[in-house]
């Protein structure tokens, strides 16, 4: 598994700390022109921000500097660096906890021509308080549960199928019955199992908590018609709990051994083809390629869990990643960064730039067509779900690491069975209020609610 092997080395390299790195674009700049500082948090993307901001400059004379943290060190930055004469005119937000953080820096962009530019998914995941909206995502992705078509039409071809081709899997029930056909069958057809391990190791419990974790929690949510609750009763736990016994009792693992199984080991499961389905999202194609797995083979099914009206959906979108400007700028700064940001997203040189070589589908509606989305067949087959009338799952704010940490220990504990499924429901749904109320006193603010206009 030599990509799983590579990536692992990068990943440790960048956990190591990449410095502070900076590009002054400076030499053709126009000082009168304004200056954008944009302090980015992805390291992954340090070149091609760089290349960008030169360009930008070269065409525009104005100036554009950008600095990356090292890796773990971007809160601690960027309060030092906010605290300069010379502060980031612009910068990353990652989630509504650095969005409370922040709160004081960030200017009202809901008027400002970029952020018309965002499509309505953008629009939804910008962070707002009252009327005013005041970030731009720039990145969604989307999770579900990927799966092998090579596998599923090989399987179809059997006597013992319980459907004809993949299409057949619409639902919680369908999916159930070829799950379990293929489990039983798992050496007729060379496999290991029929679902990846679902491993509840540090690097991949986040599978089970901030992600298959928030389905019945935007099925509470549309029944409430609301985007957010300090207090939740867990009315579709049971659903979540009918698709983790699938994964549990169905897949290459013993159930008291998922808590040592790594995000590596269960990726691996699926990228060598040892099993058909795989609950994950966009991100994994990096791991997946070039492996066993064809990128013509790869399909995703939403989290199917027997939610009534859950056929109406397709994948989660989460859209963590956002741009904000700080509202401490000179208004000359401001004006430099806003048209720099839009350029970033109208330009056509900068949006492949964007799709292609960072790999992010922007959701601005600049980028509607194929030729500025990334070259990632898992994305394309989420979105395509959109392209069929199906409404996308939101991912809405979950507390805080916590939250997700004790759910995962107590479903080690049910996978085990030291545990009851109560001690689950307790972590979820009283840790959820315990959480919210935490961070109500320490970040003075919480997310505000709105109608969810769902279907």
């Amino acid at each position: 598994m030599k990509k799983l092997e590579k990536l692992v080395a990068v990943a440790a390299a960048v956990a190591m700390g990449i410095g502070f790195a900076g590009c002054g674009s400076g030499n053709s700049a126009d000082s009168s022109k304004g200056h954008v500082y944009f302090m980015n948090n992805k390291s992954e993307i340090v070149n091609q921000l760089q290349d960008l901001a030169q360009k930008y400059t070269d065409e525009t004379g104005v100036r554009v500097d950008v600095q990356t943290a090292a890796s773990g060190t971007y809160d601690s930055t960027m309060a030092s660096e906010l605290a300069k004469s010379n502060a980031p005119t612009m910068f990353n937000i990652s989630g509504y906890d650095q969005f409370a953080k922040y709160k004081d820096y960030v200017e009202p962009l809901q008027d400002t021509e970029v952020y018309k530019l965002l499509n309505d998914e953008g629009k939804a995941y910008s962070y707002k308080i009252g009327d005013n909206s005041y970030t731009l995502p720039y990145a969604a992705e989307w999770y579900g549960i990927i799966y092998n078509k090579k596998i599923v039409k090989n399987y179809c071809t059997k006597s013992y199928a319980v459907i004809k081709t993949a299409d057949d899997i619409k639902d919680y029930t369908t999916l159930k019955k070829v799950a379990e056909s293929m489990q039983q069958h798992k050496d007729d057809l060379g496999l290991d199992g029929a679902f990846a391990t679902p491993g509840l190791d540090s690097s991949d419990s986040y599978r089970f908590t901030a992600h298959m974790g928030r389905i019945p929690l935007y099925f509470e949510y549309r029944d409430m018609d609301t985007t957010f609750s300090k207090d939740i009763k867990g009315t579709y736990l049971d659903n979540y709990k009918n698709l983790f016994d699938l994964e549990l009792n169905n897949s290459p693992t013993e159930a008291g051994l998922v808590s040592s199984a790594t995000y590596d080991d269960c990726t691996s499961e699926f990228a060598l083809g040892k099993v058909a389905f795989y609950p994950n999202g966009v991100w994994a194609y990096s791991q997946i390629k070039d492996n066993e797995v064809a990128d013509d083979d790869l399909g995703m099914l939403p989290y199917f869990m027997g939610i009534d009206g859950e056929d109406d959906y397709g994948p989660a979108g989460v859209y963590d990643a956002s741009w904000a400007v700080n509202k401490n700028a000179s208004e000359k700064d401001k004006r430099a960064t806003l048209a720099f940001i839009k350029w970033l997203v109208s330009d056509d040189d900068a949006k492949k730039v964007l799709a292609k070589d960072m790999g992010f589908s922007v959701p601005f509606s600049t980028f509607d067509t194929n030729d500025f989305q990334p070259d990632n067949p898992l994305t394309k087959v989420a979105r395509a779900y959109s392209d069929e009338g199906k409404t996308e799952i939101r991912s809405f704010t979950v507390p805080d690491q916590k939250w997700q940490d004790d759910i995962a220990s107590a479903l080690t504990e049910y996978a085990q069975g030291t545990g009851d499924w109560s001690k689950v429901k307790s972590a979820y749904v009283d840790g959820w209020s315990t959480e919210w109320a935490s961070n109500e006193s320490s970040l003075g603010m919480l997310p505000e609610a709105e109608p969810l206009d769902a279907k």
